[in-house]
């Protein structure tokens, strides 16, 4: 009972909190609506500033609907008994062990991500096409998703099973083999994701010969920066926002730009945002960021660890473990469920961070 009032409370304070920061946002971008800042006067004319303001009100009002309604599934999983029953029905029709369990995560999986649909078909065709920015079809879209659920079936599902299987047999220790096993699954993704992954949504060529290479090859040389190679990925056929990135690890780097980006700005233009992610590598920030992320995936897998042999645990979000048998599953989906809710209040750390990285970043572009 004192943990289900501790989590109701921290899930109140952290849905409370989100509302606020997101209409005192809100509030803000009003209020400078009506201007230009002089900072950017002579560049952006009012319309293009208003239509960001608009933009930027319009996605944090569906974020309100969004908070809220996460807050809903999440209270109907737990406390109101939704992931009790589907835990129980499992059970019945399957039995205790890893496939059992293994079949509740994969189906906590699919609910979630249908109950997502709508909102993220929304945001696409309602939101991004209002303002002019989305340029995905339909089609398109639900080939995207069918490629996601293959993508994490083809490697999640191997993932699963071979930490239900250390969670059963690798004694109280289990969550460290686990935390290797997820470090060398996550090193995998970033080595596979430029040349495997990537490809399978989007197109990827070579940036052609012309000024805009000459500039960014001659600042790759001025940063001492090897690259595998200059691609152009041809991200208008989904958006008409404009991005660059590095991706790959080790000297098997590249350099992606998004086709949106070449169209609208001119080569000192994408030369600046490029200085700005060389910024990021310069300063150490890619490197620092994977670190934290593998030490913080220690710390929950430590806490997982943990909590997964209280009863409190269990009992306090509305499910009966077997308290004589195997729960992997039943714990991996509950801390993944709840975990959120305790983590929004350290985010103002990863915020701090953040804003540090991207100055330190601006001033080395």
């Amino acid at each position: 009972m004192t943990f289900t009032l501790i989590f109701i409370a921290a899930l109140l304070l952290s849905v409370g909190m989100r509302h606020w920061l997101a209409m005192r946002q809100i509030r803000h971008v009003a209020l400078h609506r009506a201007s230009v800042p002089n900072e950017f006067a002579s560049r952006v004319s009012l319309a293009d500033h208003q239509k960001a303001a608009d933009y930027t009100i319009a996605k944090l009002r569906f974020g309100l609907l969004e908070n809220a309604f996460g807050a809903f599934v999440l209270i109907g999983f737990t406390l109101l008994g939704g992931l009790e029953w589907l835990n129980q029905t499992l059970l019945s029709m399957l039995g205790s062990g890893i496939a059992q369990q293994m079949l509740l995560l994969v189906s906590l999986a699919l609910i979630s991500g249908i109950l997502d649909l709508p909102f993220t078909w929304k945001k696409q065709f309602g939101i991004e096409a209002a303002f002019g920015f989305n340029r995905m079809t339909p089609r398109l879209f639900w080939l995207d998703t069918i490629k996601g659920i293959a993508l994490a079936a083809v490697l999640g599902l191997p993932l699963l099973w071979l930490v239900l299987e250390l969670m059963a047999t690798s004694g109280s220790y289990w969550w460290l083999w686990t935390w290797i096993v997820w470090t060398l699954f996550n090193a995998l993704l970033l080595w596979l994701f430029p040349t495997v992954i990537a490809p399978l949504f989007n197109k990827f060529k070579a940036l052609e010969d012309g000024p805009l290479k000459t500039q960014i090859e001659q600042l790759l040389k001025r940063c001492d920066f090897a690259s595998q190679g200059l691609f152009v990925m041809d991200g208008s056929k989904r958006s008409a926002h404009g991005n660059a990135y590095f991706t790959g690890i080790g000297k098997a780097k590249r350099i992606v730009f998004f086709d949106t980006l070449i169209e609208k700005l001119e080569p000192l233009e994408v030369e600046a945002v490029l200085a700005h992610e060389l910024g990021h590598f310069k300063r150490q920030h890619i490197r620092k960021r994977l670190l934290v992320s593998f030490a913080l995936s220690f710390v929950m897998l430590a806490i997982l660890g943990w909590v997964s042999t209280q009863p409190w645990f269990y009992f306090g979000l509305g499910v009966t473990p077997d308290l004589t048998g195997y729960n992997g599953g039943l714990a991996l989906a509950l801390f993944m469920l709840v975990a959120p809710v305790f983590g929004f209040f350290f985010t103002p750390l990863g915020s701090l961070a953040s804003r540090k990285h991207e100055y330190e970043a601006d001033h080395f572009a």
